[in-house]
């Protein structure tokens, strides 16, 4: 190898190692954004249950009980939805840096790429035309390829953020229904 294609090759390399970094740096601080979530989310469900417990516990009779119970039961349809909303708004986050950085990366590697198609096509002798129609083919391929996932990527999204949607259209029946249902234990 010539002395420029070696550090060609160290520049790649170098490109390839950062990428790889802001991968792993955005994951972990995913993975310790979800665990302090996951940490809250279990200290007050440990609270709320502690404290509902210590309610149900003194009521003086079922009717009592049963309207206790219905009017605890709220809440924790919310604290529930609160909390898978915020799953969800983490792993898109997470998902929009991840297709960010691979986007930027595949962005750089095709121009790269075609630099070196150019550099064959011109100082290969024979054969270099086809190296370089199937270097093109190859890339028209993966670009294809790399635009369908990130198109895959999108629908999945938007079908993650229809769901929640739905999810909250549910919750507030239920919601209401349980408010119904203390209401009704009352009298």
């Amino acid at each position: 190898m010539s002395k420029p294609n070696m550090e060609q090759l160290a520049v790649a390399q170098k490109a390839n190692a950062e990428v790889m970094m802001a991968l792993l740096r955005t994951a972990f601080n995913g993975v310790e954004r979800l665990t302090a979530l996951n940490m809250a989310a279990s200290r007050e469900f440990f609270n709320t249950t502690v404290a509902s417990t210590q309610q149900l516990l003194g009521a003086k009779d079922a009717n009592a009980l049963t309207k206790l119970n219905s009017e605890l039961a709220a809440p924790n349809v919310d604290k529930w939805n609160a909390y898978s909303r915020s799953v969800y708004d983490l792993v898109t986050e997470m998902q929009k840096e991840v297709t960010s950085v691979m986007e930027a990366q595949y962005g750089s590697l095709t121009k790269n790429l075609n630099s070196v198609v150019e550099k064959a096509k011109t100082s290969t002798p024979v054969g270099g035309d086809v190296f370089a129609a199937t270097m093109q083919s190859i890339m028209t391929a993966s670009t294809k390829a790399f635009e369908n996932m990130t198109g895959m990527a999108k629908q999945m999204s938007d079908m993650a953020e229809a769901n929640m949607a739905a999810a909250g259209k549910i919750a507030a029946p239920a919601k209401s229904a349980t408010a119904a249902a203390a209401k009704k234990a009352a009298k």
